[in-house]
């Protein structure tokens, strides 16, 4: 169906191709939404007439029927009001790839690829990925503020690339003239959680402090230094719950950018739960079971095993995973009797079970102490 369109593939599976060619130690892997391809010449009626499903209003983008992978009209965009949403979008079959290439961010996002594999590269693209630049292609760069934090996440995901010098000035002065304060909270939440699951995190905050980009959305973030990110854990949510910012910044930093439950959750939890579990076993009884009874262990298990996962020792991870589970499934098997169900009612009840449930973590407690 390809053949019928004059397309080029563009975006990030061709940045990451060429850098994984040309830095040989740097692992960089391409999503399938990093598949982008933009379509010459065409309209959005023959896009349609060949199977492509509209994606949105606001952009000419099409998904194919089969892939699913997003076909965008080459366009052009004009600046005129504020937000995300202040472009005038000119996607008419006479915009050139040339064209379309030149709105685009930064110089190594700017590299089309034809059906036989050559390269157009405008803006010398592939020179900065040699030199390990982050460049942007126009002073039209400035015209979306969200940028800044691509710059920055795109310095987290892309092992040993630094922004140019004069990118920098570009970002210090969007910075400066509060453009980033025109941002919606998910637009920077998105960047904020696509740096968290890179690479290098740390990155990330070093680029925004350098420019002022933790200002006005991120300053708890301020001061965070490289070593201080944790590593040891993959998972966005988890590096967030870890970063060290006390459990008040990491809930403004979620209120204010809209951030999920999840995230929120993990957060709370770690501050409130993570000492007591890396003292295992050497744990008050009583403090330990009220520690299980706010996670609902009883119900759920999976609040605890998120939270054991959070711990870098991994001696004491390990010992977690392998005898938590089974003291839970002890506890849940705790019950009263039939004659004691029927004589207790409401609080008493449950302080007669808790008391149970508590006297046997006890004497479990003291047998992993020997």
């Amino acid at each position: 169906m390809n053949e019928e369109l004059k397309v080029y593939l563009v975006g990030g599976v061709v940045r990451d191709a060429l850098i994984a060619e040309q830095v040989a130690d740097l692992k960089v892997r391409a999503t399938a939404s990093d598949r982008d391809w933009v379509v010459v010449g065409s309209t959005p009626q023959q896009l349609l007439d060949l199977g492509y499903l509209p994606v949105g209003k606001d952009f000419p983008v099409f998904l194919h029927p089969d892939s699913k992978e997003e076909y965008a009209l080459a366009r052009t965009e004009r600046k005129q009001g504020a937000g995300h949403k202040g472009f005038s979008i000119d996607a008419n079959p006479s915009v050139t790839l040339h064209e379309d290439l030149s709105r685009r961010d930064l110089t190594i996002n700017a590299i089309a690829q034809d059906s036989n594999g050559h390269l157009i590269d405008p803006h010398q693209g592939q020179a900065d990925i040699a030199a390990g630049l982050l460049r942007h292609v126009s002073d039209a760069f400035t015209e979306d503020p969200l940028r800044v934090f691509r710059v920055a996440r795109f310095a987290a995901q892309l092992s040993g690339f630094k922004v140019a010098d004069e990118t920098q000035v570009l970002l210090m002065r969007m910075c400066s003239d509060r453009d980033l304060e025109t941002l919606s909270a998910e637009r920077v939440w998105q960047e904020f959680a696509k740096a968290l699951a890179a690479p290098n995190p740390g990155r990330f905050f070093e680029v925004l402090e350098a420019c002022g980009g933790l200002t006005y959305w991120l300053p708890e973030c301020a001061g965070l230094s490289l070593g201080s990110i944790p590593m040891h854990h993959s998972d966005p949510a988890a590096r967030f719950a870890l970063l060290p910012i006390s459990a008040k910044g990491l809930a403004a930093i979620l209120a204010r950018l809209r951030g999920p439950n999840r995230y929120a959750q993990l957060a709370a939890d770690r501050h409130a739960h993570l000492s007591m579990l890396e003292q295992w076993p050497m744990v008050e009884p009583k403090e330990f079971h009220r520690m299980l009874d706010q996670l609902r262990v009883i119900h759920a298990e999976e609040r605890l095993q998120q939270l054991v996962d959070l711990i870098p020792a991994t001696a004491i991870r390990q010992r977690l995973m392998a005898e938590l589970p089974a003291l839970v499934a002890q506890l849940r098997q705790i019950s009263l009797s039939a004659e004691e169900a029927k004589a207790l009612h409401g609080a008493a009840y449950g302080a007669r079970l808790t008391e149970r449930r508590q006297a046997h973590l006890a004497h479990y407690l003291l047998d992993k102490q020997k």
